[in-house]
């Protein structure tokens, strides 16, 4: 059993639009699942066990540790094994993590860093996987931004309050979302822990404006704040 990590030296921390090279998105390998979505600031650990997708992992971890997570379009069940229809925009990630199985299964954790957009699929060139051209999404602006910053500064006192009522992790939970440098990723990482419905997810992806994930995260903070500590917005 063999446990390949990205090389921190290698991999410098960066801005969510730098973390992904333009150069690997004109041609991007992407795994598309059923009931999955990757948001950007969240973690998605993956059990790979078909044989395309072992060869992507593999490439992935040989070259760029980069690959899109796509969400499966309803309907996707009688063309599985083909090229069923995705959503066009998708949650990219980077392998930070690995466990290699002997039976040739491997256990990857993904990061979340950014959004695209599926552009164009190529033709199958040799990979048993799919390979996309795609383009990066602006997520950090907004057209409201002071309505974003006041929901930034709301988002943060509620986080904070929620991190006083949690039994584990309240101070994690506080590091993560005061060490976000926008509006948009705070929200990000937020909704990405405590989001679980992959429609659900998939609609924060596709949501590009930081102000309204901002409002969806205050709302959903809201309301786990509530049910945990109900006088937890009074105090």
């Amino acid at each position: 059993m063999k446990k390949r990590c990205a090389d921190e030296t290698d991999h410098p921390a960066q801005p969510a639009e730098l973390a992904v090279d333009p150069k690997h998105l004109e041609e991007l390998a992407i795994f598309p699942l059923p009931n999955a979505v990757l948001l950007p600031g969240g973690v998605l650990p993956l059990h790979v066990f078909e044989p395309r997708y072992r060869e992507l992992t593999r490439d992935c971890l040989e070259g760029s540790r980069t690959m899109a997570i796509a969400l499966l379009q309803p309907g996707f069940e009688a063309g599985y094994f083909e090229r069923p229809a995705i959503h066009a925009v998708c949650g990219v990630g980077t392998i930070s993590f690995s466990e290699e199985r002997e039976d040739g299964r491997s256990l990857p954790l993904l990061r979340g860093v950014c959004r695209i957009r599926v552009d164009h699929e190529h033709p199958p060139n040799g990979h048993a996987y799919r390979v996309v051209r795609a383009s990066w999404v602006e997520a950090h602006q907004s057209k409201r931004p002071d309505a974003a910053a006041s929901g930034h500064r709301q988002l943060l006192d509620l986080c904070d309050r929620l991190a006083c009522v949690l039994d584990h992790g309240g101070a994690a939970l506080c590091e993560l979302v005061h060490a976000q440098k926008t509006p948009g990723e705070c929200a990000d990482v937020i909704t990405a822990a405590l989001v679980t419905d992959p429609r659900r997810r998939q609609a924060l992806l596709e949501t590009f404006d930081a102000a309204e994930r901002v409002a969806a995260a205050v709302d959903l903070v809201g309301r786990v704040l509530c049910q945990l500590a109900p006088d937890g917005l009074l105090n």
